[in-house]
């Protein structure tokens, strides 16, 4: 399967944008979890948000709870990270991911198999 990320840009301080990660190859029911994931400059790739097939659930990181929300659409197998109130802290390359993670290995970039190229989020103060 590959993963195409989308979405990203350059917003203001306080503003929104959906990021879109469409899969080809296989669908994203494969696969027991979805992530995002963020790695700003000079920093390494850390946690985001997370969608878990078993049961559904969602998690996310404590910087953007609240803020953001991940989602998927099984039909035009996509999944999504809407992101609102948007910080100069969130400014990153964000990634999407797939793979199976067990429950305590969601929020870990290791537990994923399949990552996509990346879009660049910028904001401005």
């Amino acid at each position: 399967v590959q993963l195409q990320a989308s979405g990203g840009g350059l917003v203001q301080d306080g503003g929104s944008l959906r990021l879109s990660c469409a899969a080809s190859g296989r669908t994203f029911s494969n696969y027991g979890g979805l992530a995002w994931f963020r790695q700003a400059p000079g920093k390494e790739r850390v946690f985001v948000a997370a969608f878990r097939k078993s049961g559904g659930y969602t998690y996310y990181s404590d910087s953007v709870k609240g803020r953001f929300t991940i989602s998927r659409d099984n039909d035009k197998n996509t999944m999504y990270l809407q992101m609102n109130s948007l910080e100069p802290e969130d400014t990153a390359v964000y990634y999407c991911a797939a793979g199976n993670p067990i429950l305590s290995s969601i929020r870990s970039a290791r537990a994923y198999t399949t990552w996509g190229q990346g879009t660049l989020v910028t904001v401005s103060s």
